[in-house]
């Protein structure tokens, strides 16, 4: 069955342990020895972890006490953004070499759409491969990469053979490859929904392919149309470059839990401040705020409220924040609050994706 449907080849390219590989080149000493970026305090979080830290569990978004207590000689530095941005820059710079269709996800990640390339080379696997060589001799660091008929599947593929490896999932292997794939390997599949999915039978691909739509919907809302639709191989969104942004948003980590809402407001003007200076710098203003709440115990809590108009002024965005604040009673002390502003005046209405990309493609990767 021939598709009626352009053919692509996608690459996703994902350093490995961004962070921490940079302080470790930066600094040889640190080289073969378990290290954090980020806090070692009380208060303090890990931003990434160096594979011989990831040993003994360390992960980001861990706190930094319980880092240290699974691996008492963990080294800790601070984060330095500026110089992950710059080194993100040169790799950068180095996918463009291939393609212009790149849409970078973060510093230290992006996807790669190769079909049409600037070298004529009709293999995604070898330029995935060269561009993994070049970021080693010209960076000094490894990067993985996944290889296969759209994002999704290149994004699980690019985990397959970590570090310093990579993963082609040709068009005739999608289905299968799927099917054995573990489900909390799903992109999109976190702890929460991998946990309901154990409950409801769910441990594979192929239990998941098992499922109909209607079923999945019922379970997941939204979402189930999406995992009917990934499972099968069909995944419609295109590499997006210069991807514009759906919130923007700033927020803080407090050295002391909050209970008083009196502070809670001092500390919320100061987060206002810092988001608009972000909105003035990006000229972006938006319709939607949202007031984000981390309670002592880790719960998470958001608040939002959508405007008639656009607004990007620190007294607007603190005038419907405080609305929010005073909308429900504090269900604890607070460690965390932010406020981002979404529904922004870049969003634009994207055509309805095409329907593509099934086991039926032939073509070399």
């Amino acid at each position: 069955m021939k598709s009626d449907f352009p053919q692509r080849k996608i690459i996703h390219v994902d350093m490995d342990a961004f962070y921490a590989s940079v302080e470790q080149m930066d600094n040889p000493d640190l080289k073969g020895k378990p290290l954090a970026v980020g806090g070692a305090e009380k208060r303090g979080v890990v931003s990434a972890a160096s594979y011989e830290a990831r040993k003994f569990g360390v992960r980001s978004a861990m706190s930094g006490y319980m880092a240290k207590k699974n691996c008492p000689n963990l080294i800790f530095v601070p984060p330095r953004f500026a110089r992950y941005k710059e080194i993100s820059l040169k790799i950068r710079n180095i996918f463009y070499d291939y393609t212009d269709l790149v849409e970078p996800l973060s510093l230290d990640e992006a996807y790669l759409d190769v079909t049409i390339n600037k070298k004529g080379n009709p293999s995604a696997s070898l330029i995935a491969e060269e561009i993994r060589q070049r970021i080693f001799e010209e960076v000094g660091l490894t990067a993985s990469a996944g290889i296969s008929i759209n994002k999704f599947i290149a994004k699980v593929a690019s985990d397959y053979n970590k570090p310093n490896g990579q993963k082609t999932v040709n068009p005739e292997e999608v289905i299968s490859f799927l099917e054995e794939l573990e489900i909390r390997k799903f992109y999109g599949v976190g702890k929460v929904t991998a946990d309901k999915m154990y409950q409801l039978g769910i441990f594979t691909g192929k239990d998941l392919k098992g499922k109909s739509i209607e079923f999945l919907k019922e379970n997941f809302g939204k979402s189930g149309e999406y995992y009917y639709n990934v499972v099968r191989g069909i995944h419609n969104s295109e590499v997006k470059p210069n991807r514009i942004p759906k919130s923007v948003g700033a927020e803080r980590t407090f050295d002391e839990n909050l209970s008083s809402e009196i502070f809670m407001l001092q500390r919320l003007e100061s987060i206002a401040v810092e988001l608009e200076k972000r909105l003035k710098k990006a000229k972006i203003s938006g319709k939607t705020v949202t007031l984000k709440i981390k309670y002592s115990d880790f719960s998470l809590q958001t608040r939002s409220k959508t405007l008639p108009y656009f607004i990007a002024e620190k007294s607007l965005i603190l005038e419907t924040t405080k609305e929010l604040l005073y909308q429900d009673k504090m269900e604890n002390s607070v460690r965390l609050l932010g406020i981002s502003l979404s529904n922004l005046n870049t969003e634009k209405n994207e055509p309805l994706a095409q329907k593509i990309l099934t086991v039926q493609l032939r073509f070399d990767f």
